[in-house]
Formats: structure tokens, sequence, C-alpha cells
């Protein structure tokens, strides 16, 4: 039994420690996994520094642009359930943004029902570790935005799927028995950020929008990887987040 979720004392630190008083910039901000993705919007749209998250290896700069009429901030984030949620926390802080989306790549676990789709999440399976500290134990968390997330896809035509998919912090334990496992509980995909930055967002009222792309496969005898690439770097899921960041 996990005690790591604590709501009855306070927090040693805040943020207010480390940046001073919350910031009032932007309404909603991209949550970018890729460097490609990341560095098309740099050099695609007008930019300019808003904040800069730091840390002792290195700082994530907070930037701004505009989408149409809407001004949106962005960040290229580290990779994982624990970086990604303590990042969107600062980055709503250092920025104002209430309003999270977020696009990565995933692993599917049902290759044909996933297969020339993306994917919308409909819960995650918490199989990390920093959701504990943000939620109280449950086996998965609800992923709220996925209706807006779907309506947008709808009113692109643009092909999806729901369902569950499972968040790990650790990709070379991803077992064969545990893959059936999550499989069989209605997971067609394998990510690794998302029930972290969905318990982070609810503890601190913030919405978060959310969708995948398959890139490698582990419900085959033999694990292909050779999609991997294309779904983290695809510059589609660029516009769509940024089609998701206009309309909410």
């Amino acid at each position: 039994m996990k005690d790591w979720y604590d709501i009855s004392s306070s927090a040693v630190m805040t943020l207010h420690d480390f940046y001073g008083e919350r910031r009032n910039i932007v309404d909603t901000c991209l949550i970018i996994l890729s460097t490609v993705l990341h560095d098309c919007l740099l050099s695609h749209y007008e930019c300019s520094e808003i904040g800069r998250i730091h840390a002792c290896n290195g700082d994530i700069v907070l930037y701004q642009t505009m989408y149409k009429d809407k001004k949106i901030a962005f960040y290229l984030s580290a990779i994982g359930s624990a970086l990604a949620s303590q990042a969107c926390y600062e980055a709503s802080w250092l920025s104002g943004a209430t309003k999270f989306v977020m696009c990565g790549s995933c692993g599917a676990l049902d290759s044909e029902k996933v297969q020339g789709r993306y994917i919308i999440p409909t819960e995650a399976y918490r199989g990390e570790g920093a959701s504990y500290y943000y939620a109280p134990e449950s086996d998965y968390i609800e992923i709220k935005g996925h209706d807006l997330v779907c309506g947008v896809f709808e009113r692109l035509h643009i092909p999806y799927v729901e369902g569950r998919v499972w968040t790990t912090d650790v990709m070379m334990r991803e077992t064969r028995n545990l893959v059936n496992r999550r499989k069989q509980e209605g997971c067609i995909a394998v990510e690794m950020e998302l029930a972290g930055v969905q318990a982070a967002c609810n503890f601190y009222g913030l919405q978060l929008y959310d969708f995948l792309e398959p890139g490698d496969v582990l419900d085959r005898d033999d694990y292909d990887c050779s999609l991997l690439a294309s779904a983290n770097h695809d510059e589609r899921k660029l516009i769509i987040a940024l089609e998701i960041a206009y309309e909410v």
C-alpha cells in the first residue's frame, strides 16, 4: 500500500520559493515531446521567450507564439511521467496557462485496432510513480479531456480510436506477460507520461488534452520499431495540437 498521497499537511516547498508570484501571460500551452516538432514551431512561427523552467542540468525554455488570433505557449518537455508532470506545473506557474495539450508517440498493444489511426486515451494505467503523489491509489486514472479532443478530430476528419493506455516508467521492462495483462484490460497502447501529467493537472486544477500516435509494435512475436521515429516526429501532430489549443 503506497502512502505517498498526503493532503493532510502542507508541502515543504512551493514554486513561489523559486519563481516568485505566479504569472498571467497565456491561457493555453503545448507540451512538446519531440525536438523536431519543437524546432518546427521555432522556425515556422514568430516566437518569443516568456520564461524558463530551471534545473541544475539545464533550463527548459518556455516560448509564446500566435496561432490564428490566439496566444499559445509551448516548451520541450523531458520524457517520463515524473519530469513531465513537474514541468507542466512549473510551466503553468510561469505562464498562467491552465489548459495543456500534449501529443506524443506510443507503442501499439492492439496493432490491428490502432493501425493508421491516432489514439485518444480515455484512461491511463498508473504503471509509474508520479501520479501516486497527486491522487489516491487506483489502477487507472480518467483522461478528462478526451471528448473535446475527439470533437476536434471529427471536425478535421482525422481517423482515430479511443481506448485505455498504459503509462510505464521503464520501457525496457514491458514484459510479454505485462503486455498481455494490460491488453486484456483493454489497453491499446503504452506510453510514458500521461498518468502522471493527468494526475498533476487534476491536483492543481489544470485541464489536459492528449492524443498519441502509435509507432513501435509490442503485440507481435517480433518487436517492431520501424515506425517509431516517424511517430515521434510526425509534423501533422503539431497542426492537430495547435487546432486543439485554439479550440480550448
